[in-house]
């Protein structure tokens, strides 16, 4: 796993890079990767921006390097 920042943010090796969701086989910029608290535990999610569009979230496991 990468180092998380008090906040919450994941330092993530794919950040600010194109990436694929591959649940909904979007893609965009991994704008950040948070760490949030549930009642089961904690989930990473992945916040990913498009070119045109709106900014949407999928489980980091999801995310891959896009092949353009």
């Amino acid at each position: 796993m990468n180092p998380v920042g008090p906040d919450g943010y994941e330092q993530h090796p794919l950040l600010n890079t194109n990436v694929r969701d591959i649940a909904s086989r979007g893609e965009g910029v991994l704008v950040a990767v948070t760490h949030e608290l549930h009642s089961h535990g904690t989930v990473r999610v992945a916040h990913i921006r498009p070119a045109s569009g709106a900014e949407w979230t999928t489980a980091a496991d999801n995310i891959q390097a896009a092949s353009f």
